[in-house]
């Protein structure tokens, strides 16, 4: 049913993955070979090849993210270049692109609409890959393809390792006395018959002091060495900036950000930058008073200048004062079985579906866990969860997907699986994992992208799940599902004091909704500051480490009510752009997050949150229907209207 995750020969990945090729590549030339093509007979087997490649490629590439090795960056390494002339190979292949245009326009009218949005989106990506250029030129493509995966891997390398390469030790107490109890039992290590605390760039670590930390000057030692992590990376984003700029030329584009809308639903660089900038607008003036709010405060503790390594720990002080909110007073119960266990009800009653651990299933580690999905006592679906943050992890939270539902050419139904990773504080001996809320809001949002991609009930692998969603949509269901982590019924199911049972009662519960919006403005405005940025260095070339620097200071002069100080260079480190596929799309973020918003807001319209049949709706809707239509298109069949700004405005508290 399930294909096993099993890397035990994982050193001898390229001899298979050459063999893996030089098959598909033959069943490719067959295919072409033959004479009367149909949708059937050509496009479902392509269909297939593509598969076949991905369930042998994506636990390769996945290993290197989560058990990062010597071994694994060699695998790596060697089977890149090889996947990467493939896919170049393959997208350049004018016989496949003419095949998929002659079925196109012989058959269209006995094509069902998944087929036509198959062949639509395929002979679209055949065309932006330059299948219809001279040999020459196609070749030269493949260098740029293969060199950009190269620096991207690169770039998420050189972050990993800076990220491993530093420690902050503390030896006096009252350095971190007001550090968290759990995380304070993590960083504290015996030397030379002294107790001593280890901080670290591990997102948990890292947290934990520049919130908590009493130092100032340990807290801007930390906040120091984090963005100014991996400077190398500079030198990499000018070569990165250089190749997509001269790809996207060849390809007859003025700049990436125009290349990049041709896959989206927002389809011109001026209803995204007007979009981006009519939401600062309206967040701009609360971001200011919120910002003067912080300055007031940390003036009572002698900050007359607040800088940005101040935000956090002041802003974690104003919460407590304002909501009598203490973070680490939810910890405890929010233990992560428990939270997962919970989280599996919730699921459960709004959209039927049960969670059930397969014990014997291999992982890449021992702490990942493995279940089946069922539906009305059937299993239809595999996820694997990895929650803990490890050394040899790369920082973050991401959904991967593996395999895809579909239906083969025999008629034979193919189940989807995928991998949820996330960095949340670690379990040792006697020590639960405990998470923040704000984790527990990350858990949600990474089984939004899994249940997009696991629900899906699509035939054509192409347009199943999250294949063929468009990128800038893409966020929408992960953002919808955060929104029930505040929710007191939802949170009753799982917040439970992981030593007495005891169920967080509803002041603190209340406490925790009431303070969802705290600087919920200056929040919205960092963001749309990284999305602008992103749009912007991709409108026109930016050559050197100092233009681009221009570009973000100009941005920040702007847009951000208080300048991080000259060191930061926190492009070195936004991985999102230059390591992953948001390039000119990080604004995805807030256009998916309308969407979402505005969704949830029918649950609160409806007068209970626990709507099944809303649930059941946006289940069939949304999530079964992948990327076989458009996103706009399935919104409206959901809603029956178009999506409004102005529910995401409500729900932050941004507006009335």
């Amino acid at each position: 049913m399930f294909k096993e995750f099993d890397l035990t020969d994982l050193e001898n990945s390229k001899n298979r993955l050459e063999e893996i090729l030089e098959d598909s590549k033959k069943k490719i030339d067959e295919l072409l070979k033959i004479e009367n093509k149909s949708y059937e007979n050509f496009v479902k087997p392509y269909e297939e090849v593509g598969e076949r490649l991905s369930d042998f490629v994506t636990p390769i590439f996945h290993i290197d993210s989560v058990k990062n090795s010597e071994i694994t960056q060699k695998v790596y390494e060697e089977c890149l270049p090889l996947i990467s002339n493939y896919e170049t190979e393959i997208s350049q292949n004018d016989n496949i692109y003419r095949s998929l245009k002659d079925i196109q326009d012989n058959s269209y009218t006995s094509l069902n609409d998944i087929q036509k949005k198959v062949l639509e989106n395929e002979i679209r990506d055949f065309e932006l890959s330059g299948c219809h250029l001279n040999n020459e030129i196609k070749d030269r493509l493949k260098e740029i393809n293969l060199r950009l995966s190269e620096l991207s891997h690169k770039f998420s390398q050189n972050l990993l390792n800076a990220t491993n390469a530093y420690e902050m030790i503390c030896e006096d107490y009252e350095d971190v006395k007001e550090i968290p109890a759990s995380d304070l039992e993590f960083a504290k290590f015996e030397e030379d018959g002294k107790t001593k605390y280890k901080f670290t760039l591990q997102m948990p670590s890292y947290l934990a002091y520049i919130t908590y930390g009493s130092n100032r000057e340990k807290r801007e030692e930390i906040y120091k060495a984090y963005s100014t992590r991996a400077p190398e990376n500079g030198k990499i984003i000018e070569e990165i900036l250089s190749l997509k700029d001269e790809k996207v030329k060849i390809l007859g584009f003025e700049n990436y950000a125009s290349y990049s809308l041709s896959t989206k639903m927002a389809k011109k660089e001026e209803e995204v930058i007007n979009f981006l900038e009519e939401l600062a607008k309206k967040g701009k003036d609360r971001a200011l008073e919120e910002i003067e709010e912080l300055k007031v405060y940390a003036s009572k503790d002698g900050i007359s200048d607040i800088k940005s390594f101040d935000l956090a720990y002041y802003s974690e002080k104003l919460k407590e004062e304002k909501y009598d909110i203490d973070e680490e007073y939810y910890r405890p119960y929010f233990e992560k079985n428990s939270v997962l266990n919970g989280f599996f009800s919730f699921l459960n009653k709004i959209f039927n579906v049960e969670f059930e651990e397969v014990k014997d299933a291999k992982a890449w580690d021992k702490d990942v866990l493995v279940c089946n999905i069922k539906e009305n006592s059937k299993v239809f679906a595999r996820i694997y969860i990895d929650l803990e943050a490890k050394k040899e992890k790369r920082g973050g939270a991401w959904m991967n997907n593996w395999h895809s539902h579909y239906i083969d050419m025999d008629g034979n139904k193919k189940l989807p699986t995928a991998y949820i990773v996330c960095n949340f504080p670690q379990s040792k001996e006697g020590v639960p994992s405990l998470l923040r809320h704000s984790d527990v809001v990350t858990l949600f949002h990474e089984m939004g992208h899994a249940l997009h991609h696991l629900f899906s009930k699509v035939p054509e692998a192409f347009v199943s799940g999250i294949a063929g969603v468009a990128w800038d949509v893409v966020e929408f269901p992960s953002q919808f599902l955060e929104y029930f982590s505040y929710d007191k019924e939802v949170l009753k199911m799982f917040a439970k004091h992981y030593e007495t049972g005891e169920v967080l009662d509803d002041e603190a519960i209340d406490k925790l909704i009431k303070a969802r919006n705290f600087q919920s403005s200056l929040t919205m405005l960092r963001q749309i500051e990284f999305a602008l940025f992103d749009f912007k260095l991709h409108q026109k070339l930016y050559k050197t480490e100092s233009e681009i620097q221009g570009l973000l200071d100009n941005i920040r002069d702007n847009y951000a009510v208080i300048k991080p100080p000259k060191y930061n260079k926190f492009q070195n480190g936004f991985a999102h752009i230059f390591a992953g596929g948001y390039a000119a799309g990080y604004y995805s973020y807030k256009w998916a997050e309308v969407l979402s918003a505005d969704a949830f807001y029918m649950f609160i319209d409806s007068g209970k949150v626990f709507n099944k049949e809303l649930a059941m709706k946006y289940k069939k809707a949304i999530l079964e229907k992948g990327g076989s239509q458009d996103m706009d298109k399935l919104f409206y069949e959901f809603a029956q209207r178009e999506p409004s700004v102005d529910s995401l405005l409500k729900i932050d508290g941004i507006i009335s």
